[in-house]
């Protein structure tokens, strides 16, 4: 059908479709972006520019290109469909060639078929991935004085975060009690004004603030009153992980009158760029994200923070590698951009990643030496361990015990939960006052509608010396953290525990001929839950962290690709909060939080990834990520094997030997990572090559989506497990399988590398040459061959390890499963 002949049916049937149900869709188009277009167009110029340069975006190549590609989407659209029965909501130029539209299932089925385009893809959701970490990742003493000091740490490096926004007046983005902060040449993002007290977002700290809600808009999820129509985070999350990248050091973290310590962010003097896209209610859209995304590698940012992945693998495509939101990260990488993004809370069960791509550096969360604890101690000597930083009991003495359900006021209290004390109305005040309220942990604690600040309130309130929250129910699955409170507290999360408080309560309360409490004769001692404990068992992999292998598709098959990439601290983090935040009630309010999540994982990693820029202003991304990962630690601080936390079939947590489907590579050493001795570098086109070799992916699915072509080679020669990442993975290892990397040295001086291998069993692995001598700037290949020695239906895990004669040491994980 000719291009007219199409435009005129549309003209007919879109009117029957304009009241129908309207979603976001993604569309690629033919032609190159600005950062690959390399000419061919009559009366526009090349646009791309070598990794080693700077592009200018306000060039007039540049700004005439995007105009054009700009204007080709609106051609197409108005071509194709009546006014006012779609709305394109972006026009990608940068990163990506297409855009994305608001419009009608049957309008997207033309556009799959209209002249110049290439892919169609349904919008999706996204979501999060929900102060002593610089310390115990020897930050202060072994990284920041290699770069002058904690004032000049991240200096100059621009680190974009895609979030929730940001709290502009916290004392963590002030920049008022620090250096100056200067102007930063190649960063040119905007700052949007707030619509309240028409302030700038920006103050030299934060160097750029936009927020991006289009397609959140046209789906009628957003609310402006709620979400904020602005940069303004009203949610926590994005203050809390641009903090822990970028936040200034030194800054006081107080609440309820204590001071838990001084926060500071891995590159305290790195700038931060916002652009929001999650909000409130619902989280937040892929097109969205991708507007955000090619803005900000538009802008000039030189690391990105994603602390936000898709619900689920993509559908609409052979493999999870190829889809916008990986291609847009894609280009970013080609562009110099680092890319750190949350692996996902889906642990601790396998395959549960939201993060899949090689270019991207997909960080697990850890479990640090830093651990909140406390007990209570009954009348009758038994002490009942829990969690609360809290302080003791007036005096360390004892009080009695009263429970909610002894204490309600009135008939109509059965229409409420009131026995989880969020409602202190229906408790009887003349009961609790001088004592401790025993409150019950319901379902509505894990909902979100019940917290342990309110029962602090509760119990305040009414006059109580202390509270107590016991967990009688298991609810598996449920992350239990302490919760610091202004009055002592404590949460028994131990079902036996709780078991033992309440025959002890029932057998010291008196009761009358109907069952109503008369004398309280049990009593309990809070212990002071303020101090947090060191341990020497850390870090450990924490229980909701997800878990690989990593899936090539959306049939969850094994892909030839480690995953998670690294570990990093992400349990339990003190950093900045919002206080109009409302992603944690027990912070509600409040300057600071602590809370866990992988999306508190990533910005470690993006923040120490700015200490290797601000070294190394010259490293592409793919090499970033090559010395965080050879240079990571699989021992803990008393020098065992790192552990994961893990269910056991009777769905109590326990600890079991970590593999590098929990930690990836290790858990992270800033201080090696900023010398590692050899890189194991990759370029856009080994992506390109890799995407081409995947089985059962198409040649031409690969350019639609990606812009780039397959060679003919791509099949059969190649091989994915033969991209050059600092790490091997093969999910079906038939026979023998020989493979090869190739390490490039970073160092000033020649240096000789002892190459040894160590692998489970089932696996042969043999690499040579045993030995090889690397001169500085200069790059030698390994061969590695696999064999599989039995098939046993399980991986295998081994290492390659490269020790050198000046003190570097070089680890690649091997990861392999025989099959006939």
């Amino acid at each position: 059908m000719k291009a007219l002949e199409l435009a005129c049916l549309l003209l007919i049937i879109v009117p029957q479709v304009v009241l129908g149900t309207h979603d976001v869709y993604i569309v690629t188009m033919e032609g190159d972006p600005v950062v690959s277009y390399r000419g061919g167009v009559e009366g526009f110029a090349a646009t791309a520019i070598d990794l080693d340069e700077d592009m200018d975006i306000t060039s007039e190549a540049v700004t005439s290109y995007s105009l054009h590609l700009r204007r080709y989407h609106d051609k197409l659209l108005d071509s194709l469909f009546v006014e006012g029965t779609y709305e394109k909501l972006y026009s990608y130029h940068h990163l990506i060639n297409g855009f994305a539209v608001h419009t009608s299932p049957l309008q997207a089925e033309f556009l799959r078929k209209a002249p110049g385009v290439k892919h169609v893809e349904r919008d999706m959701k996204i979501q999060k991935l929900t102060t002593h970490t610089p310390q115990f990742l020897g930050l202060p003493t072994g990284v920041w004085p290699t770069g002058g000091g904690f004032d000049r740490a991240g200096e100059d490096v621009v680190i974009g975060f895609v979030d929730s926004g940001i709290y502009p007046q916290h004392p963590s983005f002030s920049a008022h009690k620090t250096d100056p902060f200067g102007p930063v040449p190649h960063y040119k993002g905007k700052c949007e004004m707030d619509p309240v007290t028409r302030r700038s977002f920006c103050n030299g700290k934060i160097v750029g603030a936009q927020h991006f809600a289009k397609a959140a808009i046209a789906a009628g999820a957003f609310n402006p009153d709620v979400d904020f129509a602005s940069p303004l985070d009203g949610d926590g999350h994005g203050s809390h992980t641009a903090a822990i990248a970028a936040g200034n050091n030194g800054i006081p973290v107080r609440m309820h009158g204590h001071e838990f310590g001084k926060a500071s962010g891995m590159a305290p003097r790195a700038r931060i760029a916002v652009y929001k896209v999650l909000y409130r209610l619902f989280g937040g859209y892929v097109s969205d994200v991708v507007a955000a995304i090619d803005q900000a590698v538009q802008d000039g940012v030189d690391v990105l923070n994603l602390s936000v992945g898709p619900n689920s693998p993509p559908t609409a495509t052979r493999t999870t590698f190829l889809n916008p939101f990986d291609a847009a990260l894609l280009s970013a990488v080609k562009a110099g951009v680092f890319v750190a993004q949350a692996a996902g809370n889906g642990g601790p069960f396998p395959k549960t990643l939201v993060s899949f791509s090689p270019w991207i550096t997909t960080v697990a969360a850890g479990v640090d030496d830093r651990r909140y604890k406390n007990h209570l101690v009954l009348g009758n000597g038994k002490l009942l361990p829990g969690l609360g930083v809290s302080p003791a009991t007036h005096e360390n003495k004892s009080f009695s015990l009263v429970s909610a359900a002894d204490a309600l006021l009135g008939s109509s209290a059965t229409k409420y939960s009131a026995l989880d004390c969020q409602r202190p109305e229906l408790l009887n005040k003349r009961k609790v006052q001088g004592k401790i309220l025993l409150c019950g942990y319901s379902f509505n604690y894990i909902s979100g509608t019940a917290s342990i600040k309110k029962v602090s309130q509760t119990a305040r309130g009414l006059g109580a010396a202390g509270f107590i929250v016991a967990v009688e129910n298991s609810y598996p699955g449920t992350k239990f953290d302490p919760v610091p409170v202004s009055m002592p507290g404590i949460l028994i999360t131990d079902v036996s525990r709780t078991k033992d408080l309440i025959e002890y309560y029932n057998s010291s309360t008196i009761r009358d001929w109907a069952g109503r409490a008369t004398t309280f004769q049990a009593t309990a001692a809070i212990a002071d839950g303020l101090a947090p404990t060191l341990y020497n068992s850390a870090p450990q992999v924490a229980l909701f962290s997800s878990r690989g292998p990593d899936v090539k598709d959306f049939s969850f098959q094994d892909a030839d690709v480690l995953k998670p990439d690294i570990l990093a601290p992400g349990n339990l983090i003190w950093a900045a909060w919002a206080p109009n935040g409302t992603d944690e009630a027990n912070y509600a309010g409040e300057g600071f939080a602590m809370v866990s999540g992988t999306s508190m994982a990533a910005p470690h990693i993006a923040g120490i990834a700015a200490l290797i820029k601000q070294k190394n202003p010259k490293w592409s991304p793919s090499a970033i990520k090559s010395a965080l990962m050879t240079t990571s630690n699989t021992l803990d601080k008393g020098s065992h094997p790192l552990r994961a936390q893990q269910y056991s079939t009777s769905e109590i947590m326990t600890l079991t030997r970590a593999t590098p489907f929990d930690y990836g590579s290790g858990a992270v050493n800033p201080k090696a990572a900023l010398d590692p001795g050899l890189v194991l570098d990759a370029t856009h086109q080994d992506y390109i090559t890799f995407l081409c070799s995947i089985p059962d992916v198409e040649h031409s699915e690969v350019s639609n989506i990606t812009g780039s072509t397959c060679s003919s080679s791509s099949k059969g020669q190649q091989r994915p497990y033969d991209l050059n990442i600092p790490s091997i993975t093969i999910s079906q290892l038939r026979g023998t399988q020989t493979l090869k990397r190739t390490v490039t040295s970073v160092a000033d001086e020649a240096e000789t590398y002892t190459v040894m291998t160590r692998m489970s069993p089932e696996i042969a692995l043999e690499v040579s040459p045993p030995a090889l001598t690397v001169l500085p700037g200069a790059s030698r290949e390994i061969t590695a061959t696999l064999t599989a020695r039995s098939v046993t239906g399980t991986y295998s895990f081994g290492e390659i390890t490269m020790k050198g004669d000046r003190g570097h040491l070089v680890r690649i994980p091997v990861v392999a499963m025989g099959f006939k």
